[in-house]
């Protein structure tokens, strides 16, 4: 597929006709002439017609031989987005199936959202979804991202920017991970084009100034491997394959290396036609040149996720100097190229849904997995994080004893690994072996690695100190779920005799309400659908008690208001033992059984001077000491109550805090802020800014921290940033 390739509507069904019987050779002919007609009159940046680009995107699709619906979504996607044409329109003209790609391709366009990157992580999710149902609709949107990457000149610089970060963040993984690599390569390059153009024309310049020395010397290795292999009376094709741009910068970055460091920037491939080739192959280069310790791998044996299967091997070749050398079939190759669109190429009668199922659809389980991101997370761009987290970072494959492959992010454990097998399993994990020895749970999976987890039937459960183990987003949420179960059991026991006890005080009970069917009206009115629910709301704190007392029409006892002071003032006067411990770390000393929740006005954190605020039906408020809400309190001196942070124990929740910077505006000034945030706390929560007429800038930060010693060394960094002279804790 070359970079400079343009098609003409003509071309397009040139390429299909090669492929394609009449009937559906008329039909993508029938989208072609549909998106021409709708398209008419609109024209691109560029200046070309419209029309250009869906041409080029059937175009792309048709290059890779993809079945007539695909080809003719390639013509029809923008078709719903950018005229008057509906998706009814089109399945009535064209098919469910056509449809439903064109959909799955389309921007959420006619809904508002409250951010454009809400906007955008919606618009992923959407397609992410669709994917998951139809692995054409990416095979659509790669095909479309390409092109438009390619006419990227013609936008804004701060476009071109934006489009390219996306590319590599979420394109040329998903081109990845499902194996077409050449739409990957291209997208990478071009990214680094925008983002970086003093490091890409940087490697561009070099790499032309030596070009021919590189070239004579691949030709020499290239005439040796030809000449060495024909005694093994086999086919075979080799030559020369130059690293793509980006693939070279990524190496300078993460290896620390200069530009003349790296040797392998031309590497010979070798095609043939059988597997027993490509290792007679490797036979015969080992025989001729020493390999490198270390550089073999044999994906051949052991397939990548994405199905890619080849031979590399590095080896110390004429002159002395290191050559990659790589060894696959002529079908490896085209799978290596085009990845899934290779499998699932069109052949005349035989339909997407007929093609074998077993080792694609075991590949394709990932994307199974993405309707089970989507039940977990709370909204698109939780989604979108979870996605970039678990399925586009690097991979590490693991084996079970029976031999079974399993894939995991790099980085994972154990507990990873149980809680990717199955919930109940990672619920009732107590230990592990890998490789037949028993490791911590805090042990870092390596490939090749045979893992064995232990689970006991009767344990206790996941420990709160898995989620310091653990590196899928997947494992964390099952173990976050798994107390938030715990605790909403708690709450509601809480909850129910806080609503017994209120009631008790006014004369009745909760039998009397269920005598009088109030329960039914208690559930609709505050929208739960069974009294264990409406119990846990309470004892989360989320509904007053007091609430129910007004809706019931029971009379509000002024003493009543003040039970929760008065149990917490009797127990401290006695001095009891008993104390509650809350899971954000905050205790309550001679008191158990107590509501407490941080106050979202001052966000308290651990290091910070607290105070508890005793509400009214809701527990214990704990507020910082200077806090301005807590000091406008008329009756604060008989409602607070000491508490303190737990000491000699670690809590791990997410300490959510607000801060201010205030800088002079300057380019970059916001991509430094990011930068200091993204490296010295864990999670950035939110940030917006604004500029105002004497060039001001203030953006504002919602991070998620530990403790103050950490919040404390986030505020200097930020103040130690040029142009920056200003940073605040905000309270509301």
């Amino acid at each position: 597929m070359g970079r400079n390739e343009v098609f003409t509507g003509n071309d397009v069904i040139d390429l299909c006709a090669e492929y394609m019987n009449e009937r559906n050779l008329a039909f993508v002919s029938k989208a072609l002439d549909f998106a021409t007609k709708a398209h008419e009159g609109q024209m691109r940046l560029s200046g070309d017609a419209y029309i250009n680009h869906p041409i080029q995107v059937a175009g792309i699709l048709a290059k890779i031989k993809l079945d007539p619906d695909t080809v003719a979504t390639g013509f029809l996607h923008d078709v719903v987005e950018d005229t008057d044409y509906s998706l009814a329109d089109i399945e009535e003209e064209f098919s469910e199936s056509v449809a439903f790609l064109v959909d799955g391709v389309t921007k959420l366009g006619k809904f508002k959202f409250q951010s454009k990157a809400e906007q955008l992580a919606e618009n992923h999710r959407k397609m992410l979804l669709a994917m998951a149902k139809d692995i054409r609709v990416v095979m659509v949107k790669l095909a479309d991202r390409l092109h438009n990457m390619r006419t990227l000149k013609y936008q804004k610089p701060q476009k071109q920017i934006e489009k390219s970060q996306e590319a590599l963040e979420i394109y040329a993984p998903l081109a990845e991970r499902i194996g077409m690599s050449v739409i990957k390569w291209e997208l990478e390059d071009i990214s680094l084009r925008y983002i970086k153009p003093d490091a890409y024309y940087d490697i561009v310049n070099q790499m032309d100034a030596k070009r021919t020395e590189r070239e004579e010397y691949i030709q020499v290795v290239i005439e040796e491997i030809n000449h060495s292999i024909s005694e093994l009376d086999m086919e075979a094709e080799v030559y020369g394959r130059p690293k793509h741009i980006y693939s070279i910068y990524r190496k300078m970055m993460d290896q620390n290396k200069a530009f003349d460091d790296i040797y392998d920037l031309l590497a010979v491939r070798v095609l043939v036609d059988s597997i027993k080739d490509c290792y007679g192959v490797l036979g015969v280069i080992h025989t001729k040149w020493k390999p490198m310790p270390g550089r073999f791998k044999d994906y051949i044996a052991m397939p990548k996720a994405n199905m890619y299967q080849s031979i590399h091997t590095t080896v110390i070749g004429p002159q002395g100097k290191p050559v990659e050398v790589q060894i696959r079939t002529f079908h490896m190759h085209e799978v290596a190229e085009y990845g899934l669109a290779a499998h699932w190429a069109y052949k005349e009668g035989r339909t997407i849904e007929q093609q074998p199922e077993d080792n694609i659809q075991k590949q394709l389980k990932w994307f199974r997995d993405i309707v089970e991101y989507q039940d977990d997370a709370d909204d698109a761009s939780e989604f979108m994080e979870f996605i970039k987290e678990d399925v586009f970072k690097d991979q590490v494959f693991i084996f079970t004893p029976k031999g079974d492959v399993f894939e995991l992010p790099a980085g994972s454990g154990p507990i990873d690994f149980a809680f990717h097998i199955h919930t109940e399993i990672g619920n009732k994990t107590i230990g592990a072996k890998v490789n037949g020895n028993i490791v911590p749970l805090n042990y870092r999976l390596k490939n090749g690695d045979i893992v064995e987890i232990l689970t006991n039937s009767n344990s206790n459960g996941p420990s709160r100190d898995w989620l310091k183990y653990t590196k899928t987003s997947k494992a964390r949420n099952r173990i976050k779920r798994y107390f938030k179960l715990q605790e909403r059991e708690r709450n509601s026991e809480l909850g129910q005799q806080m609503l017994e006890k209120s009631l008790k005080e006014q004369g009745t009970s909760i039998k009397s309400l269920i005598k009088k069917h109030q329960e039914k009206e208690l559930l609709e009115r505050f929208n739960f659908n069974a009294m264990t629910d409406l119990y846990a709301a309470i004892g989360f704190g989320e509904l007053s008690v007091y609430n129910i007392l007004n809706y019931l029409g029971i009379r509000e006892d002024k003493d009543q208001e003040e039970s929760t002071q008065n149990v917490v003032s009797k127990s401290t006067d006695e001095k009891q033992q008993s104390r509650t411990v809350h899971e954000s770390g905050v205790v309550v000393e001679g008191v158990d059984n107590l509501m407490i929740r941080l106050s979202r006005c001052c966000s308290p954190v651990p290091g910070d001077e607290i105070v508890g605020y005793i509400t009214r039906g809701r527990g214990i408020s704990v507020h910082r000491a200077d806090c301005s809400n807590l000091k406008s309190e008329s009756d604060l001196k008989n409602r607070t109550i000491h508490v303190g942070w737990e000491e000699h124990k670690q809590f791990y929740d997410e300490y959510e805090t607000e801060l201010q910077i205030i800088g002079f505006d300057r380019s970059g000034l916001i991509n430094d802020i990011l930068h200091v945030v993204n490296h010295t706390v864990k999670n950035l929560k939110n940030v917006n800014g604004r500029i105002d007429q004497d060039s001001q800038a203030t953006v504002t930060l919602k991070v998620a921290i530990s403790n103050t010693k950490q919040l404390n060394d986030l505020m200097i960094k930020l103040k130690n940033i040029p142009d920056v002279y200003e940073v605040n804790r905000i309270s509301n």
